[in-house]
């Protein structure tokens, strides 16, 4: 395994992780994954394997390969109370953003740009084109 050169093979390893994290701090909004968020997860995992910048399609295949083991193991793991659960996922994303800041420019926005992504997609997971149909207007904290 060696997405990034200039990592490790542990702290590639530990980076297969990033989307399962972003994943988890998306659907925190209510404080836990529900089933909906996590079959969008994991379903968008397999898509990057096809769909992300080129950069990072090893990364993906890699990722995709543990994703649904590792959100399983993680959403179990963390704390279930919502704030302790967002700190949580927080400090581990603070802790894979240190692995990140050692890749090259390219890579990095690319990795960036792709999490974003992600966090986007599984925050979606509920949205629906009868809301967008019926509320055409964005209406905060029903529409988004």
């Amino acid at each position: 395994m060696e997405h990034f050169k200039n990592l490790t093979e542990s702290e590639n390893k530990a980076l297969l992780k990033f989307p399962v994290y972003i994943s988890l701090l998306a659907a925190n909004v209510d404080g836990k994954m529900d089933e909906a968020e996590k079959k969008e997860a994991i379903k968008f995992s397999h898509i990057k394997t096809y769909s992300a910048d080129e950069l990072l399609i090893g990364f993906y295949e890699e990722a995709d390969a543990v994703f649904e083991n590792n959100i399983s193991q993680l959403d179990n793991a963390l704390p279930k109370e919502k704030n302790s659960r967002e700190s949580a996922i927080k400090y581990e994303l603070s802790n894979l953003e240190k692995l990140v800041l050692k890749l090259g420019d390219k890579d990095r926005a690319a990795l960036h740009h792709s999490m974003r992504t992600f966090k986007e997609h599984v925050s979606q997971a509920h949205h629906s084109v009868l809301v967008d149909f019926i509320f055409p207007i964005p209406i905060k904290g029903f529409t988004y």
